[in-house]
């Protein structure tokens, strides 16, 4: 029998020699990039469509990178998921997390630093370009780890038909705490029995209740952490009189509901007229002006010693697991999704915060506020806000103070009591971070 033909050892035709060679030598192309886009949802409207609208429209324009967007739930969800997928070696590359949050990722050695992404002068330019109150957040170490996307303020929302009903000016929104209990005081309607069937004033106090003490806090004049996220001040005079404050509105002047109102019904509440006035996100304003079926205004909040906000929501943040190949391309998707024209839009149509100054000056933008006002009063209001209540160890330091909120406006603890445990907790867990 003969031996067997060895394919390999018969002699190349010279076409077939070419065809080899040309396939040995031509480049090959590379390969599609993926990112994993990690984002919450935390206020109303039509958010998720919005970003995966924005996604493919990134996908058409850089045909080499794909982004997978990842619904991944409330903010607290969106972290907690991200964590334990980085920890299993499958991290999002990119992720929108609260921008108080920034110490505990730098302390899990999660995310990498927005410098050490950028190489050249417009990059350099584009992260100088944001609006500097919205940065707040945004440093750590010395190092800038996120950039602002989804950004905030809780604003007063109040309305005009209630306000005209109670014999209120409907154009004319409290300016202070005691304007807005005697307005609130003006609006509660009760029925035949006595019972309410709306209330003059609410503030949500589930999901972030630190973040609307805040407020209180900032507008009694009180500061409750550092700039390092090492020491807060959570029970000083100040701070213990704002908490007072908002139990008193509703133990004391029966104005507000009683005990722990939620975070994700306060918009509905509004628009179906339990409440005349609520402190809620700007980040509801495109929600609210879709859904209102009365005129409504936005203000800024009202001040005790103060004017006062918190400038809330979420960052942009890469994840140290992505290659310098992912990590370039989620620079591409960030510069992309905060460009001054769609950062426009996105504000336009959410109600957040346009976070550059160019894309206040964009034609759209300016054309929305000339029908639209009230979109400028965030804008306005960061002139008196201080960074979100961020801490290291901040989803335990915030449990601690959330839970002496809490306990307060349900009656549990007196203020002074709640916040001196508190602030004992939270020494407890940063001291160790001092060291």
């Amino acid at each position: 029998m003969p031996a067997a033909i060895r394919p390999w050892a018969l002699p190349l035709r010279a076409p077939t020699l070419l065809i080899l060679l040309w396939a040995l030598l031509a480049p090959v192309p590379a390969r599609c990039v993926e990112l994993v886009f990690n984002y919450p949802i935390a206020v109303g409207g039509p958010i998720a469509r919005l970003i995966d609208e924005m996604a493919a429209e990134f996908e058409r324009e850089n045909p080499g990178i794909r982004v997978r967007p990842v619904h991944a739930g409330s903010y607290n969800d969106t972290l907690a998921k991200s964590l334990t997928a980085l920890r299993a070696g499958q991290g999002p590359h990119l992720a929108v997390l609260l921008a108080s949050d920034v110490f505990s990722l730098v302390d899990e050695d999660a995310i990498v630093a927005i410098e050490d992404l950028v190489r050249t002068d417009d990059d350099r330019a584009w992260l100088e370009g944001f609006i500097p109150a919205l940065m707040s957040n945004g440093r750590a170490a010395g190092k800038t780890w996120s950039i602002p996307f989804q950004r905030s303020t809780v604003v007063l929302y109040w309305n005009k038909d209630a306000f005209r009903q109670a014999g209120l000016d409907p154009e004319a929104p409290p300016e202070t705490w005691d304007e807005m209990v005697e307005a609130a005081r003006r609006l509660v309607l009760r029925d035949a029995a006595g019972r309410v069937q709306r209330w003059g004033v609410q503030v949500p106090s589930s999901a972030f209740p630190y973040a609307l003490f805040q407020c209180f806090a900032e507008q009694a004049g009180a500061r409750l952490v550092d700039e390092d996220g090492l020491r807060t001040f959570l029970d000083t005079p100040e701070a213990t009189r704002a908490l007072q404050f908002w139990v008193d509105l509703s133990r004391r002047h029966a104005v507000h509901p009683p005990g722990i109102v939620d975070w994700g019904t306060a918009p509905a509440d509004f628009l179906l007229g339990k409440v005349a006035m609520t402190w809620v996100t700007t980040g509801n304003l495109a929600h609210v002006a879709a859904n209102a079926r009365f005129p409504f205004g936005v203000a800024m909040l009202p001040a005790d010693m103060r004017r006062g906000s918190v400038p809330g929501g979420g960052n942009l943040y890469v994840f140290r697991n992505a290659s310098p190949r992912e990590r370039d391309a989620a620079l591409r998707f960030a510069r992309f999704l905060t460009a001054p024209e769609r950062a426009a839009q996105w504000s336009i149509d959410t109600g957040y915060i346009a976070v550059s100054e160019a894309a206040w000056r964009t034609e759209r933008m300016r054309a929305h506020l000339a029908a639209n006002p009230a979109a400028a009063v965030a804008r306005d209001q960061l002139r008196h806000v201080r960074a979100e209540f961020s801490t290291h160890d901040n989803q335990r330091v915030a449990k601690a103070l959330n839970d002496a909120i809490q306990s307060a406006l349900t009656g549990a603890r007196a203020p002074a009591e709640a916040l001196a445990a508190a602030q004992r907790e939270a020494e407890r867990l940063l001291r160790p971070h001092r060291r």
